[in-house]
C-alpha cells in the first residue's frame, strides 16, 4: 500500500487539463500499478504493514509534511478508493476529491466540517429533502443556525446572510423541478464576504456542468446516481479546493463514513463510461419532454432543454447537456396518474435515477405520502406529479411506451 509514481507515458502532452471530459472518465488521475493490469487493484487491507521501525518513522515524518497519501489504517484513505477520488478531481477540474459511504455522507461531513458551532448556515429551496432535514433539524443541535431563502428572488440570498453566515448550500439543477441556479452570481456574493460555497450537481453530473469554474469551492454529488450508473452502489464525492477537500478527509477519518474499496472499484468501472451514457440520457431527456409537452395529456413538462422552463436561457448559458430526469403533470389527479405509471412497460417504479434502467416515481407517494395533499400542494409536490429518470435504452422504444400509457389514462 505504498504511493506508486505516475507512469511517464500520463506525463506527456496534452494535459489532464485539455483532455475531454470522457476522456478524463476514463484515464483521468491514473496510476500505473505494481502488477501492470489495466484495471486498478481492489485493495482490501485495513492495516498497512511497515518492514521496520525505519520505514514507520519515514512514514510519521512524511505525513507530518504532508508529502505523501500513504496511510497506516484504512479509516483514513484506501489505494482503490484514491484512485477513484483522482478521477473524479480530473472531470471536475477540481484540486482533490473524497469519496463517502454515500451521497447524504458527503453532505453531513462536509457541512460538520466546515462549520464551527455558533455559525450560520444558508440553504437554497429545492435542495434534497434530507440534505434540508439534516440542517434545519440536526444542525441546530450543535448551535449551528440555518436559513432557507428563496433563490428566486434577486436579494433574498444577500439579505439572509449574516456576520456569522460561514457557508452557502445550493442544488442546481433542484429536484423535481429541475431548476437552475445562477453560480456565478452565487460565488460573487459568497466571496464578497468570505462565505465557503457548496454546490450539489448530483443530477447535472461533470458532463453537463462543473460548478467549480464559475467560483464555486466545493461540489457534492451522490455517486450512487449517474456517476456509479448502474443502480448497484452507494457513495458520494467531494471534490474542490484542497485545503477545503482536506478538512472534509480529517473529518472522515472520526466520523467514520468511508467508502469500501470494493464500491469504490465499482465507481471506477462506472465512470469509465460517463460520457457515453449521459450522452444518451441528454438525448433521451430532450425527446422525451418534447413529446410529453405536445401530448394532449400531460398538463406541464419541466425540463431545462425545454423554451417553456423558466430557466431555459441560464441552462443554455451554463450547462452543456440537460440530463435524463423529465418532471411533469398529468391531466387529471391522483388515480389518473396512478394509473399512467402502472401502464409503462419499460421505466422501473423506484426512487433514485442516473442509471441505464429508465426508472418512475410519484414524489406525492414515494417522498411525502406522511403530509396530507394540502400540505403536499403548499410544497409544491401536488398528487398527479410524475419524475421520469430516463435511461439509456433506445429513443423509440421510450416514446412509444409513454404513448401507450397516456392511452391508459
Amino acid at each position: 500500500m505504498f504511493e506508486v509514481k505516475t507512469h511517464p507515458a500520463l506525463l506527456t502532452a496534452p494535459s489532464q487539463a485539455d483532455r475531454g471530459p470522457s476522456t478524463l472518465a476514463v484515464h483521468g488521475g491514473r496510476r500505473a500499478n505494481p502488477y501492470g493490469a489495466v484495471t486498478e487493484p481492489i485493495v482490501t487491507s485495513a492495516p498497512t504493514v511497515f518492514p521496520s521501525t525505519a520505514a514507520l518513522r519515514a512514514f510519521v515524518e512524511a505525513r507530518q509534511w504532508g508529502a505523501t497519501e500513504q496511510v497506516e489504517y484504512g479509516r483514513y484513505g484506501n489505494p482503490t478508493v484514491r484512485e477513484a477520488e483522482r478521477r473524479l478531481a480530473a472531470l471536475e477540474g477540481a484540486d482533490d476529491a473524497v469519496v463517502l459511504a454515500s451521497g447524504m455522507a458527503a453532505i453531513t461531513t462536509t457541512l460538520l466540517a466546515l462549520l464551527p458551532a455558533g455559525s450560520h448556515v444558508v440553504l437554497t429551496e429545492g435542495v434534497y429533502r434530507r440534505t434540508r432535514q439534516f440542517v434545519t433539524d440536526f444542525l441546530p443541535r450543535w448551535h449551528i443556525a440555518a436559513t432557507v431563502v428563496d433563490w428566486k428572488d434577486p436579494q433574498g440570498l444577500t439579505r439572509a446572510l449574516r456576520p456569522e453566515t460561514a457557508l452557502i448550500f445550493a442544488e442546481t439543477p433542484t429536484n423535481p423541478y429541475l431548476r437552475i441556479l445562477d453560480l456565478e452570481r452565487l460565488a460573487q456574493i459568497a466571496r464578497s464576504r468570505n462565505i465557503t460555497t457548496v454546490v450539489d450537481a448530483t443530477f447535472a453530473t461533470p458532463l453537463n456542468l462543473r460548478p467549480l469554474r464559475y467560483g464555486i469551492d466545493l461540489v457534492v454529488h451522490s455517486a450512487t446516481k449517474y456517476l456509479g450508473g448502474h443502480h448497484d452502489l452507494l457513495a458520494g464525492v467531494v471534490a474542490g479546493k484542497a485545503d477545503v477537500v482536506q478538512q472534509v478527509r480529517e473529518a472522515i477519518g472520526v466520523f467514520g463514513g468511508v467508502c469500501a474499496p470494493q464500491t469504490a472499484a465499482a465507481l471506477t468501472r462506472g465512470l469509465r463510461t460517463l460520457g457515453l451514457r449521459v450522452a444518451q440520457h441528454n438525448r433521451n431527456g430532450q425527446a422525451v419532454a418534447e413529446f410529453l409537452e405536445a401530448h394532449p395529456r400531460v398538463e406541464r413538462v419541466w425540463y431545462p432543454g425545454l423554451p417553456s422552463h423558466p430557466d431555459h436561457a441560464l441552462a443554455q448559458r451554463q450547462m452543456k447537456g440537460f440530463g435524463g430526469v423529465v418532471s411533469f403533470t398529468v391531466r387529471g389527479g391522483f388515480e389518473e396518474t396512478a394509473r399512467f405509471v402502472d401502464a409503462l412497460q419499460i421505466p422501473l417504479l423506484a426512487a433514485s435515477l442516473g442509471g441505464v434502467e429508465s426508472l418512475v416515481t410519484l414524489p406525492a407517494l414515494a417522498s411525502y405520502y406522511n403530509l396530507t395533499p394540502e400540505e403536499r400542494l403548499a410544497l409544491g409536490i401536488p398528487d398527479n406529479l410524475v419524475r421520469l429518470s430516463l435511461g439509456v435504452e433506445d429513443t423509440a422504444d421510450l416514446l412509444a411506451d409513454l404513448a401507450q400509457a397516456l392511452d391508459r389514462i
